[in-house]
């Protein structure tokens, strides 16, 4: 991970509400591989149906672009949404009896509903800094997740169901997904930040990250 950028800056400045979404008891559940199936299966059908809509935001972070050079960086986001994590969202589904026939009539949940939303919302209503600061949170933080855990040595290893799920995470190709989102930020906070318009861009965030904890609760209250 990129050390001292907009997105450490952020998490610094909501570290209260960033704690929760990065150790929240469904988080905890995976590590000590004790989460209900029936919750894990739950939170990967509402996860599929995030990346649909996480998959239009960033066409429509293209659609905001002000270069070329930026409409690139985010086409290259958006095809590997598309045409790889999706497919290995599916099979990895799969794996845990999910098959695509159920994936695709998934009703949304209201939590899921909020925070989608939410951030279409900030990228209809402001700019692709705005749009893309509310996607942080989860392109990262599960990197971020994924890594401390894997380093851990409180997690489960022998017999956790889970460890796919953070080892997915904590790979090197994540890794660098995380670490090159980082620096698109870094390059949008050196043309777009402003010391008035600092304040909005950390309720962006923390909204998002509020919604995010949201999302780990909602797969934790799940029953059936």
């Amino acid at each position: 991970m990129i050390k001292n950028g907009i997105f450490d800056r952020l998490k610094s400045e909501n570290q209260d509400v960033w704690h929760a979404y990065t150790h929240h008891e469904f988080i905890a559940a995976l590590q000590r591989g004790d989460l209900p199936k029936e919750m894990f299966q739950y939170y990967l059908k509402q996860d599929y149906v995030f990346l649909i809509h996480f998959a239009r935001a960033y066409a429509l972070a293209i659609f905001k672009s002000h270069s070329l050079a930026e409409m690139r960086t985010v086409s290259e986001t958006l095809h590997g949404l598309i045409n790889v994590e999706m497919d290995m969202h599916i099979s990895y589904c799969k794996e845990w009896g999910i098959d695509v026939e159920t994936l695709e009539h998934v009703e949304e949940a209201q939590e899921n509903l909020a925070y989608t939303r939410y951030v279409l919302d900030r990228g209809m209503a402001g700019d692709v800094f705005d749009l893309l600061i509310a996607l942080s949170p989860c392109v990262i933080g599960y990197g971020e997740i994924g890594a401390r855990l894997k380093a851990s040595p409180e997690t489960v290893v022998e017999g956790n169901p889970y460890m796919s799920w953070i080892d997915m995470y904590a790979s090197d190709d994540y890794q660098e997904v995380v670490k090159n989102t980082q620096a698109h930020l870094n390059e949008l906070s050196a043309r777009y930040m402003t010391d008035q318009r600092a304040p909005q861009i950390s309720k962006i965030f923390r909204d998002a990250t509020r919604l995010e904890v949201g999302f780990w609760q909602m797969g934790l209250d799940y029953r059936g």
